[in-house]
Parts: structure tokens; sequence; C-alpha cells
């Protein structure tokens, strides 16, 4: 390997024990997180890479944090594993999106502790499944690659003691940590809504007819009806629920917020009709069904539960209340108890025992209206459920499967601790082949930040505009590893020195704060790489890769954020992702998005990605082949009738959304172009520079070349 450029002259060469000699490299490793990856740690000589002659590239510097790709995916679960959500709720994890706050967890002295953290990417691919069954019949169904934290650490759900498959695994001797089997959600049908109006209303309303004797005159009968709550979400429920029984309740502030208490608001009315309607829903059924006693609970815990210090209790001073209660506790299994303090009020309460498992199986029986009561961040993992694995079977199939990445390394998977994951012409020049190398052996500069410190700090250096992403992603999964763009983005804005970054990532979400900053200090430009709008070839394609939904909302968050942000359409597959109405479809949802243009590029088959996506093509789609082989067969470029007639296809649609440049990319409320210089996949520039915050001039293009592209690039917004 031609490792030799990638070390400082002072530095010794490293092997780790067993390894042959290559110069330069540190140590080679492979971590949990990314099974079947190889990182090779180097210690680079240069940090800021010029751009060869005679390239048409608009720019003269880059840098490349890695060498290689990890995006392509090897973890992953079954898409309907449930992931515990930050307010106590469940969520399938085919339906998690980038920036969901769900529950991870971390470890503070002692012990580990349930905390909220954040969904940064979100991913599917098709693996090979496995069930994992526990003894308390909590079942996951995961690839064989997949860990899950153990009493004895985290391990994978196959593996062997020996040999190459040797790893940490799953046997029957383990327990999984975590809280286990739940329960699923209930359907907010009819039933339930007038269980849970039983308990909101019987709980904590005023409900009354009040009769008026007036002499000679007709009776003064008051109907009133009124709520008050401090959390809104019991009264938007109890008030939803009454309007689809044809009740309409008037909001209004039932006291304000003093020093001591927090606000009020209320919900009434004093019609005779409704307040006689809401007496018939709330009355008492004779035989009430699942679905009630379901509602009863959320409705009841709402107005008069509690969940404090790992204690679940509902109190009451009626004796019908609190009978029902504890019917509906026993309904449902639960081990609830009477407690009574001999209060003067006569207030009891029925608190609910077995701990957080059975905390958590009652708020997902019964959803409560009332999230702040339902959350488990803070609590230790501690747990008296029976999550002995029983059972690992090979399901002898392969399925869609999904994995996220998020800020702490896991999350709560089906009640579980379950562990995350977190270009290739280069790697030829590396002696690595360009294929699997690529995904598999990615080599990582680990003084990158400081060797690029010392690089602009240099007198010499004239602020010239440096492009990331232009090779391979500067945040693909390894980045959550490493994290070397934070101090990339730092170094760059503190030296006055603009910069754009092009990626496919999400995990650009975690620095959109110090990209923001950076803008007010030297122009930057952002820009998300999108190739695919089909779920189906997206996974066949790219495996790896944040889907398109995700990047959309990564374009999104951007603009949210105050930033500029181009998207690059690209590359664009002949046969594939050209049809008229597949086109259409992606450049309105990237409008919608927030874009502030748009860049088409076609499919650029250069040595190395060739071989692999023509390998790729025979086996997907072998009756394109001959298409293929005629509209490559001049070399890298797309035939030049095919540009032409791409160009003509998408330049009524980006006018159409305002993502051209006469219509001055004007998606979302933005009125200026932008265009991220080149991209990993199609090796093609943008047609133009990121302008500059404040309507400043972009930053410098390399000397005597013009930022327009190349003849053979369709540059469009």
């Amino acid at each position: 390997m031609r490792w030799d450029g990638q070390r400082l002259d002072a530095e010794e060469p490293a092997t780790l024990p067993g390894m042959p000699t290559m110069r330069g490299l540190l140590r080679s490793v492979e971590v949990p997180e990314f099974p079947g990856v190889t990182f090779h740690e180097v210690r680079s000589k240069s940090a800021l890479n010029e751009v060869p002659d005679p390239s048409p590239m608009p720019f003269r510097w880059t840098i490349n944090p890695y060498r290689g790709c990890s995006h392509a995916c090897v973890y992953c679960l079954a898409g309907d594993t449930a992931i515990l959500m930050a307010d106590g709720r469940q969520k399938a994890i085919a339906d998690l999106r980038v920036g969901d706050r769900i529950v991870g967890t971390e470890v503070r002295g002692s012990y580990r502790h349930y905390v909220t953290t954040e969904v940064l990417a979100h991913w599917s691919t098709v693996k090979r499944a496995h069930r994992v069954r526990l003894a308390d019949g909590t079942e996951l169904v995961a690839s064989g690659d997949h860990r899950f934290l153990t009493g004895r650490g985290w391990k994978h759900v196959t593996g062997a003691m020996a040999g190459r498959d040797r790893r940490p695994y799953l046997t029957t001797n383990d327990e999984l940590l975590g809280f286990g089997c739940s329960a699923t959600a209930p359907a907010a049908c009819a039933d339930y809504r007038r269980g849970y109006l039983t308990g909101m209303v019987r709980g904590d309303a005023n409900l009354a007819v009040y009769h008026y004797e007036r002499a000679g005159r007709r009776h003064g009968d008051q109907h009133r009806f009124r709520l008050a709550l401090v959390d809104p979400q019991g009264l938007d429920r109890t008030q939803e629920y009454l309007a689809l029984e044809g009740i309409r309740t008037a909001r209004f502030e039932f006291s304000p917020a003093t020093d001591r208490r927090r606000a009020m608001a209320g919900i009434r009315t004093s019609s005779a009709a409704s307040v006689r309607g809401i007496s018939e829903l709330v009355a008492w059924p004779e035989q009430p069904a699942e679905a009630w006693h379901r509602g009863f609970l959320a409705g009841v815990f709402d107005a008069e539960g509690s969940r404090s210090r790992h204690v679940l209790r509902i109190s009451n001073a009626a004796d019908d209340m609190l009978e029902r209660t504890q019917l509906a506790f026993a309904h449902f299994g639960f081990d609830a108890v009477l407690e009574d303090r001999g209060l003067a009020n006569r207030v009891r309460s029925v608190r609910l025992r077995g701990g957080l498992r059975e905390h958590l199986r009652f708020i997902h029986l019964v959803d409560p209206a009332i999230r702040r009561k339902c959350a488990v961040v803070g609590t230790a993992v501690k747990s008296d459920a029976d999550l002995r694995v029983v059972g690992i079977e090979d399901l002898g199939l392969e399925m869609p499967m999904y994995d996220i990445t998020t800020g702490t390394g896991d999350f709560v998977a089906n009640g579980v601790i379950s562990h995350n994951c977190f270009a290739r012409g280069t790697h030829s020049y590396l002696e690595l082949d360009t294929g699997r190398d690529f995904d598999s052996q990615v080599v990582v500069k680990t003084n990158l930040v400081e060797v690029l410190r010392r690089e602009l700090a240099r007198p010499s250096w004239r602020r010239e505009h440096v492009a990331l992403g232009t090779n391979t992603d500067p945040y693909q999964r390894a980045e959550g590893r490493y994290r070397l763009m934070p101090g990339v983005i730092g170094a760059l804005a503190a030296s006055g020195t603009p910069f754009s970054v092009l990626t496919k990532g999400t995990l650009l979400r975690r620095d959109l704060p110090l990209l923001a900053a950076a803008a007010r200090d030297v122009p930057i430009g952002l820009g998300v790489s999108l190739a695919i709008g089909d779920d189906e070839l997206h996974a066949s394609l790219e495996p790896g890769v944040p889907s398109p939904r995700a990047r959309l909302e990564l374009v999104r968050a951007v603009a949210d954020a105050g930033l500029s942000c181009g998207v690059f359409l690209a590359p664009v597959l002949p046969g594939l992702t050209d049809r008229l109405a597949d086109l259409d479809a992606t450049l309105a949802a990237i409008a919608e998005a927030g874009a502030s243009g748009v860049t088409v590029v076609p499919l650029h088959l250069r040595p190395g990605a060739r071989e692999w996506f023509s390998a790729w093509l025979a086996r997907e789609h072998p009756q394109l082949v001959p298409r293929y082989r005629q509209l490559y067969r001049r070399g890298a470029s797309v035939d030049p009738e095919y540009r032409r007639w791409l160009a003509g296809r998408v330049a009524p649609l980006l006018a159409r959304y305002g993502l051209d440049r006469q219509s001055g990319g004007g998606a979302r409320g933005t009125d200026t172009p932008a265009g991220i210089p080149g991209d990993a996949d199609a090796d093609f520039p943008a047609g133009s520079l990121p302008a500059a915050p404040g309507g400043a001039p972009p930053p410098p293009t390399r000397p005597g070349r013009s930022a327009a592209a190349p003849a053979e690039q369709l540059t469009l917004g």
C-alpha cells in the first residue's frame, strides 16, 4: 500500500502485532460499531489537497478526512421493531426520521441510565434474518451482526469462538439489559374514547345541574361542565373526544401562573343538551369492553395520576372510582394495591407495583395524553424482567431491515438496549480495490485538524475556497466515531477561509450550529447529494446511505438553520431515474424542502466505479446492459445526445419549481442560487460556487479557470 504519503516525517512506522509493516500506518482496527469494516488510522503529512491540472474543477483545494466510505450498512433490525421515544411512546424503526428524539443510555457513576438522544441517521438494507427469543416473551428479529447489551457487555447476535468470525456473540447463558416486552398502543375507537372521557370527567371535572326555586317564575336550573388542567394535552384530547360526540366546549384561562404554580386552562359548557350528553357518555357501563378499560385508565391517570420517584399512583376520594380503577388494573394482570393513609378528605391511592417494567407496560397499553408523566429519562437501567436468552434462530431468509445512528450510540428496541451503527478511485492509489475494499477499508487521517491549522496559518495561504465532499463523504458514518469535522469547520472559519461541504450523510445536522456560526465569518456553501427517490432502488444501490426522505429532511434542517442549501441530483441513472414523473416528483420534493438550487448530473463511470457499477447493473437490471454499453461507449462520460435530452427534460421542471438560475432559487423564500463544487459519484463540479452571506462576492475560483461547468457536464441551477 502507498501509505508513506499519509505520515508525518517525524513519525516512526507502526504496526499492530501480526500485521505486515506498512510505512505511515499507525494502526488498523476493527471496532464493534462497524463489523466488517477496518479503519486504517494514519497521521497525514497534509490536510489541504491541491487539485492537479488539468482538472476542470472550479476550485483549487479540497480536504478529505477519510479515504473510502463507511456508508455501507451491516447492522439492522426488522422494520416493525418498536423503538422507545423520548415521550415514552414507541415507534416502529422503519417509521423513524432523522431528528426524532428517542431514548438512549449513558453511564453515570456506577450505573447506566436512560437519557434522551436524537436520531442522526436512518437507513435500510436487506439482510439475513435471525430471531432472538427472551424468557419474558420478547422477540427481536435482527441481522447476525447486530449487537445487544448483556450483563457481560455488548454481544452480536451470531459469531464464533475462533476463526474469521470470532467475536462476542449471544448464547442461552446471556441476559439482556432493559425492561423487556411491553404492549402495543390502543386504537382510539369509540369504546376507548368513552372510557377516556369517563376517567377524565369523573376523575377531575365538575359536571352538575344546580336547581333554583323562584316563586312565580320558571325554575332556574343551571347546567355546568368544567374541566381545568395544568397540562394542555389532557384538555386537547378531552375536547377532541367530546367534539366527536357532537359536544362543543369553549377554552378559557382558569388561573394564571404564579411563582409557585403553573398556569391552568380549562374547557366548559353550560348547554343543557351538552351536559346531558356528557353525563350519558360517562355513565358506568354494565360490561365494559377491553378498549373501554384502556381508555378509562388513560383518562383517570391524566386526571388524577402521578409518577415520580419510581412510583405510579392514581388517587381519588370516591369509592366507585377507586373500585373501577382496581378492576381495570386487574383486567390486564397488573399488580395494584390500595393505599389508605387515613386522610380527612378520604383520598386514597391505587399504586401499581412492578417497577419500570410494569410502568412502561401500563403507559404503552393505555396511551395517556399527558406525556410528562411517561418519560423514563434519568432512570437507572435496572429491571426485574426475565430477559434471559432462550433461543436464537436463523430464519433462513433475507428481509428488509433498518438501523439508525444516535447521539449516544445506542437505543431501546423492543424493550432491550441495542447498539447503533455509526470515493473509489482513491482506493486504487492505496492499492485497495474499488469495490468491497472501498466500503470495508477506510483510511482515517487522525491528525487532520492539527495539520490543517498549521497549513492555514502559513503566510503563503491565500484563503482560497476549499471544497469538502468532492471525493469521499466527510459525513459518512465513520464521522460519528472520529468527529473530525467540527475541528475542520472551526479551523477554516478562524482562518477566514471560505469553504463548501457536499454530503449524503445526515450527521451534518450535528454540526449545523457550528456551520451557522462559521457563516457569520466566512462564505460557506452546503449541498446535499440526492440520487434516487425510489426506496427499492435506493436499498439496492445505496444500502448504507441515509434514505432519500432523510436527506430531504436534512435539506429542510439546513434551510431552517438560516443557511443556503443546494442539492445535487446526481447521478441520474439512464433508464432508472430519468423518467419524467420521477424527476418531477423528486424536484417538487426538493423545492418543498427548501433547497436554494439544484444541479442535475448524469452518471459518470470513471475507472474503478465503472467496474463496480457494471457488475451491479448486470446483476440487478441485465436488460439495461446493452443500453449502457451504447451510452458509455466513448468512456466515462455519457453520450452527448443523452446529455442534451436530459437537459431538455429537466429545464422546464427546474423553472417550474424555482430551482433554475433564472428563477434565482426561490424555493421557500430563499433568493440565492446555490451550487456545491464536486460530487463523489458524478466527479463533476457545480455550475456556480456558493454565494456568500449578505451578498458578498463568491470565493475565488482557481486561477486561470472559470466557475462554469466543463463542456461535458450538465449543470442546471
